[in-house]
């Protein structure tokens, strides 16, 4: 559709000649990697022990009315991470759960505000992960952000990363050359004094209490799945 064809454009900076490989290679990989059936049948029973070392949920939406998206790296340890899953189903995983973003949430998200929406809020949390195992984080996260980037562009609306530790400025430099510019606008590294920032753009009762909210979902946010999509 004419949103579909926007992003791709906007993702290649209207060159025409880009969007079109940039779009066909898209559709060569939906059809190679075969995302109708990943949505369809992909079972990812082990989501339970995933979680506990690799938590990642949407919760509610920001004052946008964006679904916003958080991932807790406190808990990622890749080790026991791949003692229960592998990475080609933590790729998967990925696929599906941005397969279920355009499909379900953003329009439900649109059709709450009243317009159309395209874009997400996400906020990583960097709390208590140590310098040591950012490595290994990396290239967990380096894989599932060329998916981000090279089949669904330009869904990004804003990132904070937070808890971010003195050291990370360095680290960072490196991320950032795995980005492109646009994508690097609209990330903001922020350390411990985050929430202030944070209730800019998310109303306290959609922010979670352990990001400085007034949400405290029953059985927790980070279960809840709580916003429009399932309203």
């Amino acid at each position: 559709d004419d949103a579909l064809l926007l992003r791709f454009l906007r993702a290649r900076k209207y060159d025409l000649q880009k969007t079109e490989r940039m779009f066909l290679d898209c559709e060569q990989w939906r059809a190679s990697y075969n995302v109708e059936s990943v949505v369809q049948t992909f079972a990812y029973t082990e989501s339970f022990q995933v979680n506990q070392v690799y938590p990642r949920f949407y919760h509610k939406t920001d004052r946008l009315g964006r679904p916003v998206y958080i991932e807790r790296l406190h808990t990622l340890d890749v080790k026991r991470l791949f003692e229960v899953t592998n990475q080609d189903r933590v790729v998967m995983k990925h696929v599906r759960e941005y397969e279920k973003l355009m499909r379900y949430r953003l329009p439900a998200c649109s059709a709450k505000v009243g317009h159309p929406l395209e874009q997400g809020c996400s906020i990583i949390d960097l709390k208590g992960v140590p310098l040591s195992s950012f490595n290994q984080v990396r290239k967990v996260l380096q894989s599932l952000s060329a998916v981000a980037q090279n089949y669904y562009p330009e869904t990004l609306g804003r990132m904070y990363i937070i808890n971010a530790p003195t050291l990370f400025t360095t680290i960072w430099g490196i991320i950032k050359s795995m980005l492109d510019e646009n994508t690097v606008a609209k990330i903001s590294v922020i350390g411990s004094n985050y929430a202030k920032t944070l209730l800019e753009d998310i109303e306290p009762e959609n922010l979670p209490k352990f990001l400085g909210g007034d949400c405290n979902c029953p059985g927790g946010c980070d279960n809840a799945d709580v916003g429009p999509w399932n309203d």
